[in-house]
């Protein structure tokens, strides 16, 4: 197949791009920065030369959109909501003026879109949408109202002959340098791997590898379409997320942090506590009410196999002396 991946230079797309393409398909990235082959210049804003990539494509699978590990500040979050707003619509420009338009487009969402609770999980068919929750931040609404922007733009795309699912999904858990992992590990081994501000807010996460094999399920599930949740089916409270991190790292004492210090630490990390505090309960109800399998269900064996992977790159590239990681 060829699989068009707009906004594909970060981790996740990174995770994607290597397993679809030693799958055997042809990957084609969307960057405004190319720097090697398979990648296409584009904006994310304007229709331009890049759109024949789509055209004829099999696939798109759309995770363009501003970081959130910044500090959440008016203009960043005003930069998320018209990244992912702006290359959303253009994606789907792109995909209605194509002769022969891709049978199946894949739009990133996230998790955070659900409310933040503890009571009850978050499934796609009784899942509780936020923006009103008391007793949290005003600009978490905000959060709230960018997921569903984002979402609304693919929906009102006029596409008919391409079908559109949208990716809620969790934190993606690979073992790459830079990624989600890589900031708790760095956190683990300074001793502050422990719960925060109680640790009860729970942790919704999805290993990289069952990630990939979500999207490869979702691709040929002509089906599913609209929302789908993509997370492993075992969220579990901060505290408990941090101790089997811990264990698989060997790492024996996580220092408490209270929620002024996890203000401190954000800041530091020129991050925002909202990835710390907000509670995501997500499962993946139509995931697996359609006979999707998890390899990784639980998070003490997924823990386990990325630090194992993690010590694997060391190894690698310290053989080597290569800079750029690798998965095993």
């Amino acid at each position: 197949m060829k699989i068009v991946i707009p906004g594909g230079t970060g981790q996740v797309g990174a995770v994607l791009n290597r397993a679809l393409s030693s799958a055997g398909h042809e990957v084609v990235v969307l960057t405004r920065r190319p720097t090697r082959d398979g990648e296409v210049h584009w904006d994310g804003e304007t229709l331009g030369s890049w759109a024949a990539a789509i055209d004829g494509s099999d696939v798109v699978i759309n995770l363009a959109g501003r970081s959130v590990s910044c500090r959440y500040t008016a203009p960043n979050l005003q930069a998320m909501m018209d990244s992912r707003v702006h290359s959303t619509q253009v994606v789907g420009e792109a995909i209605a003026s194509a002769v022969r338009p891709p049978r199946v487009w894949l739009q990133m969402s996230t998790a955070t879109v659900y409310a933040h609770r503890f009571d009850a999980p978050n499934d796609e068919a009784t899942g509780i949408i936020g923006g009103s929750e008391p007793d949290v931040p005003d600009y978490w609404a905000y959060s709230i109202d960018i997921a569903r922007s984002w979402e609304r733009a693919q929906e009102e795309a006029d596409t008919p002959h391409t079908r559109k699912v949208a990716l809620r999904s969790a934190m993606v858990m690979s073992p790459d340098r830079g990624g989600v992992l890589d900031m708790l590990l760095r956190l683990a081994r300074l001793g502050l791997g422990g719960p925060v501000a109680g640790g009860g807010q729970y942790i919704s996460w999805i290993h990289d590898r069952d990630f990939v094999r979500a999207v490869e399920f979702l691709i040929e599930r002509e089906d599913l379409v609209g929302p789908v949740n993509i997370a492993a089916p075992e969220p579990l409270p901060q505290r408990a997320f941090m101790r089997g991190l811990r264990a698989a790292s060997r790492v024996p004492v996580g220092l408490p942090a209270t929620r002024w210090m996890a203000e401190i630490g954000a800041f530091a990390l020129r991050s925002d506590t909202e990835l710390l505090l907000k509670s995501r309960r997500v499962v993946p109800g139509r995931l697996l009410d359609a006979g999707f399998a998890f390899e990784y269900a639980r998070w003490p064996e997924a823990a386990d196999d990325l630090v194992r992977r993690v010590r694997q790159r060391r190894l690698d590239r310290g053989r080597t002396g290569a800079g750029v990681p690798s998965l095993t």
